[in-house]
Parts: structure tokens; C-alpha cells; sequence
């Protein structure tokens, strides 16, 4: 398998990883410039010459992993006789500096219901680097048509996003399929789904972040009956943030809404990768819309 190959794969699998190459070679090395290898937390798939110039690359980029590290950095060792690393020596005269890459999770994030907002919507965050769910009980609001495809003119024509279309009549269905980390909107023209969602939202330990669209009213309804009737406590209920959005933004346009919701998205995938930048983490949706 190349390392291109690799790199698909473990992006697929939602696995973290680094890309190492070999920037620069002064002298005798045992690969030539450009040679790649990926590493993975326990995988590794091409090679840089073996010997303590790998193993010495591997360490570090497993250290990048471990520590949460996404920014890229060089690497440069000295392969002399004089020159003894935690891996031995490795005397093929010359110097080698390599490129440390990590390759982040991709953030994923689930709009359900797309209304006038939730296009809105799809439209901003379809051109961000994340894995973009798309999920509506009505098939006429997931119609090619209506979304367009990438390389048209319609909402989803400019999109950078890898984006998954869901039309289920049950729509919290697709919670099932959501990888961990994942942060989950809640926007449909039902307030019964709505709350069938967030219902099951709730009972889905791994997401990152739930936000529900709408009045505080509405939520001091919904709020009742999951804990009346669903059973959660306070300490669950606080993991559902409404209304969504950054504070401040009074219009109740869709496009604006959606504007003040995507902020608040891409606000906590930040967050996340602050915290753990090579994996899917956890956030929290607070703030107004």
C-alpha cells in the first residue's frame, strides 16, 4: 500500500495519524528525498531507510499522536559513527532532515432538518474541511436538486466537506451511524422530532455537542417531558444547548441564523482540536442565535 493509499484508509477509519518524509538528504542516507512513511498509533506503511533514522521518526511522530501536537515540524538527525541516539548508530555520513506531518480526525458534524435554515447552513459548512451529515424525514428537502452537487451551482456546488446525505423516515436512526466526537444540530420542521432526537441524542454518550434550534420556551417544554417522562437528570440535560449560535445576533433571517450557528460550530471544533488536535473530541454548544 503507498502512503497516499494509507492516509485515505486511516482517514476513512477516522484514525490519527503522521506523515514522515524525508525533506532534505546531505550525503549518503538511505533513502532519497521524498521518500514517505505514515504512522499511525499502531501501524506503520512505507519506509524512510529502517534502522535508527526510522525508529528515531516513528518515536517522535508517536509522541506528536500521544500529545495531541498538530502542527507540522522538521527533524534532522546526523547519521555518524559519533553520533548515538536511544536507537543505536547509524554511519552512512550524511545528514537527513524530515518533515513531521500529523494528519487530523476530521470533524463531523449532523444537521437534522434542512429547512430554510439547516440549507443555510449546509451551504457555510459544506465549505470547511469536515465530514458533513445531512439528515431529513423528508425526502424533497435531500433532493439533488435542492442541494446540488459538487462541481454545480447549488448550495452543495463549492463544497470541500465530504458530505453524507441520510433520508430516514425515523431520522435519529442516523445517530447510529455518527462517530464519536461528533456534534449534532437539531433544526427539523416537527417539534416531535425534535425531540425524539434530542431524546436520543442524549442517549448517545459519545457525541460532542447537541444543539437545538429554538425559543426557551421550547425548550422549558422539552426540558419537562425528558425529565419527566424520559427520565434524565439535570447533569444530562445540561449537554443540550438552546438556543445555538454566538450571542449577539438579533436577526431572525435563515441566513443569518445559520451564519451565527456555523460560528459557533467551527468555534467548538477549534476547541476541540485545542484539546486533543488528532482526535475526534467534545464540546459544549452554548450561546444565542
Amino acid at each position: 500500500m503507498d502512503w497516499l493509499e494509507a492516509v485515505q484508509r486511516l482517514r476513512a477509519a477516522r484514525t490519527p495519524a503522521v506523515i514522515v518524509t524525508m525533506a532534505m538528504v546531505r550525503g549518503h542516507a538511505p533513502r532519497n528525498g521524498g521518500a514517505k512513511m505514515v504512522v499511525s498509533p499502531d501501524a506503520l506503511f512505507g519506509t524512510v531507510g529502517g534502522g535508527n533514522l526510522e525508529a528515531t521518526a516513528i518515536h517522535r511522530a508517536r509522541e506528536l499522536l500521544a500529545d495531541g501536537i498538530a502542527e507540522p515540524e522538521l527533524l534532522t538527525l546526523t547519521l555518524s559513527d559519533k553520533t548515538t541516539t536511544e536507537y543505536g548508530v547509524q554511519c552512512c555520513g550524511g545528514e537527513v532532515t524530515m518533515l513531521l506531518e500529523p494528519v487530523r480526525v476530521v470533524p463531523s458534524v449532523a444537521i437534522f432538518g434542512l429547512g430554510h435554515v439547516g440549507l443555510e447552513l449546509a451551504r457555510i459548512l459544506g465549505r470547511h474541511p469536515i465530514e458533513l451529515w445531512l439528515v431529513d424525514s423528508r425526502a424533497e428537502m435531500l433532493a439533488p436538486e435542492r442541494l446540488g452537487v459538487p462541481g454545480s451551482s447549488g448550495v452543495l456546488g463549492d463544497a470541500e466537506a465530504t458530505v453524507r446525505v441520510r433520508h430516514l423516515p425515523v431520522p435519529e436512526a442516523a445517530l447510529a451511524e455518527l462517530p464519536e466526537g461528533a456534534h449534532v444540530l437539531v433544526m427539523t420542521h416537527d417539534h416531535v422530532e425534535d425531540l425524539a432526537i434530542v431524546e436520543a441524542a442524549l442517549r448517545s454518550p459519545g457525541l460532542g455537542s447537541i444543539g437545538l434550534i429554538g425559543s426557551r420556551s421550547k425548550w422549558t417544554r422539552f426540558r419537562k417531558q425528558l425529565r419527566e417522562e424520559a427520565g434524565f437528570g439535570e447533569a444530562d440535560l445540561t449537554r443540550v444547548s438552546t438556543p445555538i449560535g454566538i450571542e449577539g445576533i438579533r436577526s431572525k433571517e435563515p441566513a443569518a441564523i445559520a451564519v451565527s450557528v456555523a460560528a459557533r460550530v467551527l468555534q467548538l471544533v477549534e476547541e476541540a482540536a485545542a484539546v486533543q488536535p488528532a482526535t475526534a473530541a467534545t464540546g459544549s454548544a452554548s450561546g444565542s442565535a
